[in-house]
């Protein structure tokens, strides 16, 4: 059978819920994938097209280079032909480490780089001397991180208490512990005396120790002689100067405790040595370059006339607008990428495809409305459009209307979630949708309400000049009792603000978009920590042990290790993986799959839906906790479902689910409505409700107008993004938002309304 080559073709795809989905997606036009969170629209895009793109992709290259690039394995699907070159944007953390700033991420600090070394006075030598990642242009001080960690003596050393009274506050090195021994055992110190009446040179030698000084401890072999280490060259050696992300999260929290942080003394956070900080274009430093709002920077890089720099910083100003074009002008370069939300990292993956003169590729977004007010979202339209116009086929998985309203082509999937969903439901124009007979076209055709009666509040909770970033000495009350919309356009300082008030509110319980721990392993059901009661279940009533009744212990199938499916990793060729022959996939052995509770196994118990095993189990905490998936909308989801499985909006939602039940707690919520779909919302504003009901506070960072509408009050950050916001432009009820001026929310608000 011939396919026209105007279309990438789909037939047939099973992955995931995927119902032998059959596509013919039109080549270089905008289409939009849409239906509710789980209804399959990643699975298509994402797991089957983009994939079978990448792995066919791989596939020219040598086998020597391939063996070196990630591996695919094909999708489950009869044929996909006439695909073009994937280009994946998607919405994983783009690397938060402490080196990780705007301007490596996009490449732009290397163009400066090359800008300073070429036209800077006096010049530091070559490009990596401007570089605070490489040794000859870091600050020695900090070695390029523009900020010290260091003990908190304050915390660690309790000065009214003897080393014997335990005056060494850090657990590791209390008295009783083995390397608490050295102290108080130490000849040289007296430790029965307040530490804080310690001689100079009775302190240095605490901290410090001295060559040659012995010590001896009691140890299970008996008493023994050691070196003597003093204290603070043990915290340094076994905490600072080892890798912190190698320890257990427990062990980094208790070090945490116990350390302070600051602007590093000698760089004054510019990360960079003084032979860089003292190069200067028109009487800037590179470091001053960085710390420049991008729009700024722009003006200032335009005003170089100079022969030899102009055409490199022509090339960074290119670059800089094209960060500007996507609306994130009111970043730096020195902003570590640690600190962007969600939409920030995924529009920058943008900035190096916008200079790009290639053509003829399919270019993929996931969500890449996320984190823009109403008031950008035309910006990302104009990219996208951008991109359909060079003569690329553009795929977006989407949920906001005015993002639909801009597709050529129309995927909707549902009708619902899970094994509900999984099928086409819809294929045409936007106009179309909006009068279609599915989840998202009813949500297409209705107008946004105000809410008229709001809640009192019963107190209040305070942040009390807040000036980090661009906040501008902001004092603002948050209601207690009600629900609180924080919103402003991206770059206002809406996260910001409430990260202060957290830290002032530390019981607070807070869900940001921080992702959650998942493996291969991981499931709803350990997610949750239903599993563990459970197995105790099974032991109890079987009275067989509790590890038979773990994929993890010994009740594991021998043959795949208790993971369900084989995966055969063929060296240059690609991956296969299939469901393992002896247990059928259910990773048990037949002797624990023999062992029954009610008529059911350990294994039918993982392929319950949460709906169905609120029915099967009696135990209350269970239930309890179960309830919290019903609350969030996920009772389709089966206990065992791999993490890796679930949708952005899924995964979000259960991890709210673990936090829920708490009366008289103070929820922030840091913009909950990413990856739901607009009939999704309904049930998360319900949830809210409830919250509130019983009697919560719940804070709310968002864009998304039916939950600004919902709200008791608002609080409306601006009126711009960077230096032009760190403002309150408006306190008060959505009813009176309408009216408010000076206000981009209360405008959108009006139109969504009107």
């Amino acid at each position: 059978m011939h396919l026209s080559s105007e279309y990438l073709t789909i037939v047939g795809a099973r992955e995931n819920n995927l119902k032998d989905v059959t596509l013919r997606i039109p080549k270089g036009r905008l289409t939009v994938f849409t239906g509710v969170s789980g209804s399959g629209k990643s699975s298509v895009v994402f797991d089957t097209i983009a994939v079978e793109s990448q792995r066919q992709l791989n596939e020219t290259f040598t086998w020597f280079v391939r063996n070196r690039l990630p591996k695919y394995e094909r999708p489950r699907a009869d044929a996909l032909e006439d695909l073009t070159p994937a280009i994946v944007v998607d919405q994983r953390p783009i690397g938060g480490h402490s080196r990780s700033t705007v301007g490596t991420m996009t490449d732009i600090y290397s163009v400066m780089r090359v800008l300073f070394s070429r036209h800077g006075t006096p010049s530091a030598g070559e490009a990596t001397a401007y570089s605070f990642n490489d040794p000859s242009g870091m600050c020695p001080h900090c070695d390029g991180l523009g900020r010290t960690v260091q003990p908190d003596w304050e915390r660690i050393l309790d000065p009214a208490l003897s080393l014997a009274q335990g005056a060494v506050r850090f657990p590791p090195f209390t008295a009783g512990t083995w390397q608490g021994q050295t102290y108080v055992n130490s000849e040289e110190l007296d430790p029965h005396r307040p530490v804080g009446e310690f001689s100079a040179a009775e302190r240095e030698f605490l901290l410090r120790g001295r060559h040659g000084s012995e010590v001896s401890v009691d140890g299970a072999g008996g008493s023994r002689t050691i070196g003597y280490e003093g204290l603070a060259d043990r915290f340094e050696r076994l905490f600072l100067k080892r890798d912190m992300s190698a320890m257990s999260q427990r062990t980094r929290d208790l070090v945490g405790r116990f350390l302070v942080e600051g602007v590093c003394p000698q760089c004054a956070g510019a990360r960079l040595n003084a032979a860089a900080l003292a190069s200067r274009i028109g009487g800037r430093s590179i470091a001053d370059c960085a710390r420049m709002q991008v729009t700024d920077l722009i003006e200032v890089l335009k005003e170089i006339d100079d022969p030899v720099a102009r055409p490199i910083a022509a090339a960074a100003v290119g670059a800089l607008e094209r960060v500007d074009t996507i609306g994130l002008g009111y970043l730096s370069l020195d902003r570590e990428t640690s600190t962007l939300s969600g939409g920030e990292g995924q529009r920058l993956k943008t900035v190096r495809h916008l200079g790009s003169s290639l053509t003829g590729l399919t270019y993929i977004f996931d969500e890449p409305s996320v984190g823009l007010h109403p008031r950008d979202v035309h910006r990302l339209g104009e990219l996208l459009l951008r991109l359909r116009d060079k003569g690329n086929t553009v795929l977006v998985v989407e949920h906001d209307p005015d993002v639909i309203a801009l597709a050529d082509h129309v995927v909707d999937m549902g009708p619902g979630a899970g094994t509900a969903g999984g099928t086409v439901v819809f294929e045409g124009p936007p106009r179309a949708l909006a009068e279609a007979d599915t989840p998202t076209g009813r949500c297409l055709g209705r107008r946004t309400a105000v809410k008229e009666r709001v809640r009192e509040a019963v107190g209040g909770l305070w942040v009390k000049g807040a000036d980090r970033h661009n906040l501008r000495e902001v004092t603002v009350e948050f209601p207690t009792g009600v629900l609180t919309a924080v919103t402003g356009v991206a770059g206002s300082g809406k996260s910001t603000l409430v990260r202060q008030f957290t830290e002032a509110h530390p019981d607070a319980v807070v869900v940001d978009q921080s992702a959650i721990g998942i493996s291969a392993r991981s499931n709803p059901a350990t997610y949750l920590g239903v599993l563990d009661p459970v197995r105790k279940l099974f032991a109890r009533e079987t009275g067989a042990d509790v590890g038979m009744f773990s994929f993890n212990s010994s009740g594991a199938c021998r043959s795949c290790e208790g993971r369900g499916i084989i995966h055969n990793d063929l060296a240059f060729m690609d991956p296969v993986t299939t469901v393992c022959p002896d247990c059928r996939g259910r990773r048990f052995k037949d002797e624990v799959l023999r062992l029954t509770v009610a008529g059911h196994s350990i294994a039918d118990v993982l392929d319950m839906t949460a709906g169905q095993a609120l029915d099967f189990l009696t135990d209350q905490g269970l239930r309890r906790r179960l309830q919290a998936l019903k609350d969030v909308g996920l009772t389709y989801l089966t206990l065992g479902q791999p993490m890796s499985t679930l949708s952005g909006g899924e995964r979000q939602r259960i991890k709210l689910a673990t936090r829920l039940h708490r009366t008289g707690a103070v929820y922030v919520l840091d913009e909950p409505t990413t990856g739901l779909h607009m009939s999704d919302v309904d049930r998360l504003l319900a949830l809210l409700d409830r919250l509130v009901d019983g009697g919560n506070t719940v804070v709310v960072v968002e864009h998304n107008l039916d939950v600004i509408a919902h709200a008791d009050w608002i609080v409306d950050l601006g009126p711009d993004g960077g230096r032009d916001g760190g403002r309150v432009v408006f306190e008060g009820t959505p009813r009176q938002l309408l009216t408010a001026r000076g206000s981009f929310t209360g405008d959108h608000l009006r139109g969504a309304v009107g």
